[in-house]
């Protein structure tokens, strides 16, 4: 008796493991590699670099980002660097939160050194794409950067934080139009 179900439970597992239910399918490995979104055909991104921001000027887009700053209630840290993303000017309002000074430069260095705002770098996290994290230990992946572009060339950039990433990109849009 026992050969018999020892048999009939053998018979029972061979089926349920052949069944298409039950078993795992191979996926089958893709012909092509998957798209990476195309190549385009102009760089993008190239915006020819100028002569690096100087510091009147500089003082100039912290104002303007201050006074706006103000007007919304806003605490910030607004910092101004040149093309190669090294400080010209930084300001932290009264009451700002200290850890956002070291944050606003970053967007701005960020934002300086790869001639896009800062927040490229966020929506490629936000997508799925961490790579981005490979390319400069210290890029800034948060929105809040904007290049200075004065004359179609690229001067420096301000970066500003504080405030949500939103708020941060507000401020430093009205320094960033001081420059244009």
């Amino acid at each position: 008796m026992r050969p018999i179900v020892s048999m009939t439970l053998a018979a029972c597992a061979v089926v349920l493991m052949t069944s298409p239910i039950l078993a795992q399918a191979q996926t089958p490995a893709p012909t092509t590699p998957p798209s990476a979104g195309g190549t385009p055909d102009v760089m993008p991104f190239d915006i020819p670099y100028g002569q690096s921001i100087g510091l009147e000027l500089a003082k100039q887009v912290v104002a303007a980002a201050e006074a706006e700053a103000k007007k919304r209630n806003w605490k910030m840290n607004i910092a101004v660097v040149d093309t190669n993303g090294e400080p010209v000017m930084f300001e932290r309002m009264e009451g700002a939160q200290i850890a956002s000074g070291s944050i606003s430069i970053g967007k701005a260095r960020t934002s300086a050194r790869f001639r896009r705002e800062s927040r490229a770098f966020y929506n490629a996290y936000e997508t799925g794409h961490p790579y981005v994290a490979t390319l400069d230990p210290t890029l800034t992946a948060s929105p809040g950067g904007y290049p200075l572009v004065q004359g179609g060339k690229l001067i420096g950039a301000v970066g500003c934080s504080g405030g949500t990433g939103d708020q941060d990109a507000a401020i430093c849009k009205v320094g960033a139009e001081v420059v244009k």
